[in-house]
């Protein structure tokens, strides 16, 4: 008995480590974690407190999803060595999974600002904008681009960069400029992905960081015209020039069920005011009336 009391019940060892006391009974039928002393008469389980380092040190695999099997591979010939290799490879599993949840968050973000600009913006505005720089993954469109063959440039691009599927990440699509000028409303010329995490790879397209004019129409062809037409008077009137490619999402497609729903927000980059070039921001996106 002077033995079992300096020992802990397995209420209390459990209670210790913020676990079930049926955890520590399973780990001892499979042979992973055994108590320092088993009752002969009642057959209760009893620990020691220094056993706690190596209960942790399952726990915390556990935590990792470490697979029982290795863990009880690991605990019959741990080591320092293998210790250390275990841990690096679960660094290495947290930094991915890390930056996962990072580029998740992002989206999140992207998605709330979309359902904060439908709850508290004069979508029938024209206004400019502030934005930073994004890395976009292009598809290129034509007209003759099937819907088939869309689908499949966009799944092996998702691919090429990692992205687990087409909605981690925002997209839309594009119209040059010139096309614009010219009149052509509906000449898209990409559909973009962005890259919702920091990546050095070459061939992506980077939309610049700088004023924006910034619309909203709802999506049909003639609302498109309306709206571009809108635009570039706008643009005219205050003396902007607009370059590079006007980017195209639909900032509502969580919250509706028909495409004719659809509210399309575009934005022109802006290079020069009044012939002046128009400098780089250096803050988050502002609106300006």
């Amino acid at each position: 008995m002077e033995k079992k009391s300096k020992l802990l019940t397995i209420g209390q060892f459990a209670s210790l480590h913020g676990i079930n006391k049926k955890t520590l009974m399973w780990y001892d039928e499979i042979g992973l974690f055994h108590p320092a002393f088993i009752h002969p008469e009642n057959g209760y389980r009893y620990y020691s407190y220094h056993q706690s380092s190596i209960l942790e040190t399952i726990l915390l695999l556990r935590e990792l999803d470490v697979p029982i099997d290795e863990i009880q591979a690991f605990m019959k010939n741990r080591s320092a060595a293998s210790m250390e290799q275990l841990l690096q490879e679960k660094i290495k599993d947290l930094d991915r999974n890390l930056a996962h949840l990072k580029a998740v968050r992002k989206t999140l973000m992207h998605h709330r600002q979309n359902m904060l600009t439908l709850l508290t913006m004069d979508l029938s505005a024209i206004n400019l904008v502030e934005k930073e720089a994004h890395s976009f993954v292009t598809v290129d469109v034509t007209p003759d681009t099937s819907f088939d063959k869309l689908v499949e440039l966009i799944t092996s691009e998702t691919q090429k960069y990692q992205l687990r599927r087409l909605h981690d990440a925002s997209y839309g699509t594009m119209i040059s400029v010139e096309s614009l000028s010219g009149g052509k409303f509906d000449d898209y010329a990409k559909m973009f992905i962005e890259i919702p995490f920091p990546i050095k790879k070459s061939g992506l397209h980077i939309q610049p960081a700088g004023t924006y004019v910034r619309a909203f129409y709802r999506e049909s062809e003639e609302n498109a015209l309306l709206c571009y037409q809108k635009v570039l008077d706008y643009a005219a009137k205050r003396g902007l020039t607009l370059s590079g490619f006007s980017y195209e999402i639909i900032i509502n497609e969580n919250v509706i069920d028909r495409m004719e729903h659809a509210l399309v927000q575009m934005e022109i980059p802006v290079k020069k005011i009044n012939g002046i070039s128009v400098p780089l921001p250096g803050g988050l996106e502002t609106s300006t009336p």
